[in-house]
């Protein structure tokens, strides 16, 4: 007679199928980002087509949409340059620091945003620490908009290509070297087109991100109208006087210009990764 174990034969665990996983996702992005977005819209729809012009065409919010798009522009690819460097260095280099250099890179992340823009104000104005040495302001002027802007969107740049650097491959550099290319080359020929999807990546995050940034801004900003009023103060000044319909025209402008960025952003990543793939089956 077969005697029966006590124990039952447990089967393997296995990860929910792609119909649960995908479902799950759209709910859950459905719930957090596209159910107060649809409220967006649907306050827009309030307005009739002629009053919706007349509040995103006027000269006031124009002014702060050049001022929010250009600052945010210039300090994202000002971190390009900059974050690439330092992604290089920390991937590249040891030295005494290292660890707390890498630690500094995330503190834009922690520090609270009002916070930091009162110590970028006290640091730029003009008898502050740095401020001083200049002959002009940099303190509520469009300049400190974008050193605000660019202090907020380092640590997109350096955190999203740092892995890259960290998995590519020396051998491949080696490899470079021994057919004669100089390190110019191999830069140029051989590591940055590996980093180029990361770099866009970050360049990507850094300018979404300056673009709604608030807390960092006012407060070096100054926040004159048709001078130094950026889009975000726009809207939350048209709050603070209960104008609703007016804030949200205007963040509709925003959301619509983020989301065409972000797409054509998306769209030149597949491109180029589609070419890379064909490089590599010829």
């Amino acid at each position: 007679m077969q005697k029966t174990s006590i124990f039952k034969k447990q089967k393997p665990f296995r990860l929910p199928g792609f119909s649960f996983t995908l479902g799950f996702s759209i709910f859950y992005i459905s719930l957090l980002i596209l159910l107060p977005l649809s409220m967006l819209l649907l306050n827009v729809t309030q307005l009739s087509m002629s009053e919706f012009l007349q509040i995103i065409s006027d000269p006031r919010a124009i002014s702060s949409y050049k001022l929010t798009i250009g600052s945010a522009l210039i300090a994202a690819l000002i971190n390009v340059i900059f974050g690439t460097l330092i992604a290089w260095v920390l991937v590249r280099y040891e030295f005494p620091g290292k660890s707390i250099m890498d630690g500094i890179v995330d503190l834009p992340f922690a520090l609270p945003t009002a916070v930091a823009g009162i110590a970028l104000s006290s640091i730029y104005a003009q008898n502050g620490w740095i401020g001083q040495f200049f002959d002009f302001k940099i303190a509520f002027t469009p300049i400190g908009i974008m050193i605000a802007l660019t202090f907020i969107g380092l640590p997109f740049v350096v955190r999203t290509l740092q892995p890259v650097l960290e998995s590519f491959k020396k051998e491949e550099e080696e490899a470079s070297a021994s057919l004669g290319a100089t390190r110019f080359q191999t830069i140029y020929r051989v590591i940055l087109p590996t980093c180029i999807p990361a770099i866009l990546t970050g360049f990507t995050l850094a300018f979404a991100r300056a673009l709604g940034e608030y807390g960092s801004v006012v407060f070096i900003a100054g926040n004159m109208p048709f001078k130094t009023e950026i889009t975000p103060l726009l809207i939350m000044t048209k709050l603070e006087q209960y104008d609703y319909v007016g804030a949200t025209a205007i963040a509709f402008v925003m959301l619509v210009f983020s989301f065409v960025f972000l797409f054509s952003m998306n769209c030149i990543q597949w491109l180029l990764q589609r070419k890379k793939l064909q490089g590599g089956k010829a």
